[in-house]
């Protein structure tokens, strides 16, 4: 039998267990840009673009009738606010964008859902997606001014063209690579025609009609504004287009670039607004993965 330690060799050894290191302590990471939440780092980033702006407007030599810094700006947008002009037109531009937008999805769920119900209706989406997809939208205001006037429903009409169109590729895409063990349990149901695509297909595809939805707008926004810029038709009192290009002609530069800033302001609000949508719904139900 191995013989016990003696109180000697305990006393020696005890020292040396009190002089053992301790563990270090795991070091912090340092914290990186990546690390900060996604709102601080966009507003930091907004906050050096002002600030840079601010600086080559006053020490840069640049005409100030050619250019305004923000604090121009933003005192052009409180009187904007103050004396109506900018919210009218914005809420101008708004509406008819809206209608357009809304007559759009209609359009291009009947496309779809004819789409997938006969070979007919594919082939015809598929013939006019190539045709009218790549057609700039504004190339057809002349057209629409003819058969309509210089007024709210032509520039609806346009902008209805730009927006159906993404909507009808992203749906038809997501009709089409919906899952079909999915579509075969539907089937094996009794689900048909318009209950198949209701209950089954548009479910599945709702992250493609997300994105087409975003694409739609993001279509329809530029193209209001590029009309309302040349041809001014945005309806009585004009749209952000038509307040932007007023202002240029009587050099109201401050005016010009706050119209600018409402609508990248607007931009901006829309993608947080899909974003947020994306989240509630695609993300949520395990859909899509979050960024």
């Amino acid at each position: 039998m191995a013989q016990l330690s003696s109180p000697a060799a305990l006393d020696q050894a005890a020292p040396t267990l009190a002089e053992a290191p301790a563990p270090e302590r795991p070091r912090l990471r340092d914290r990186r840009w990546g690390d900060l939440p996604t709102v601080v780092r966009r507003t930091l980033l907004l906050a050096v673009l002002l600030l840079a702006w601010q600086l080559a407007v006053s020490y840069g030599g640049v005409n100030p009738l050619l250019v305004a810094g923000p604090i121009d700006v933003a005192k052009a947008i409180g009187r904007g606010v103050q004396d109506g002009d900018l919210v009218h037109s914005t809420l101008v531009t708004l509406r008819v964008l809206a209608e357009a937008l809304g007559i759009g999805v209609v359009v291009a769920a009947v496309l779809t859902t004819f789409a997938t119900w006969t070979r007919l209706g594919e082939d015809l989406l598929v013939l006019l997606t190539a045709m009218l997809n790549p057609l700039p939208a504004v190339a057809i205001l002349p057209l629409a001014m003819l058969w309509f006037g210089i007024n709210t429903t032509a520039l609806i009409v346009v902008i209805a063209n730009a927006v159906v169109w993404p909507i009808a590729i992203n749906v038809s895409q997501g009709f089409r690579t919906a899952n079909p063990t999915v579509v075969a349990v539907g089937r094996n149901i009794g689900l048909r025609g318009w209950r198949m695509v209701w209950y089954v297909l548009m479910p599945a595809a709702l992250p493609h009609t997300v994105s087409g939805l975003k694409s739609a707008w993001a279509f329809g926004w530029r193209t209001i504004i590029a009309a309302e810029l040349v041809f001014g038709v945005a309806g009585k009192g004009g749209g952000l287009g038509y307040f932007i290009n007023n202002a240029k002609t009587y050099l109201h530069v401050d005016d010009a670039f706050a119209g600018l800033v409402t609508i990248a302001v607007i931009g901006i609000v829309f993608d947080l607004v899909f974003a947020w949508i994306e989240k509630k719904t695609v993300v949520a139900w395990g859909m899509k993965t979050g960024s």
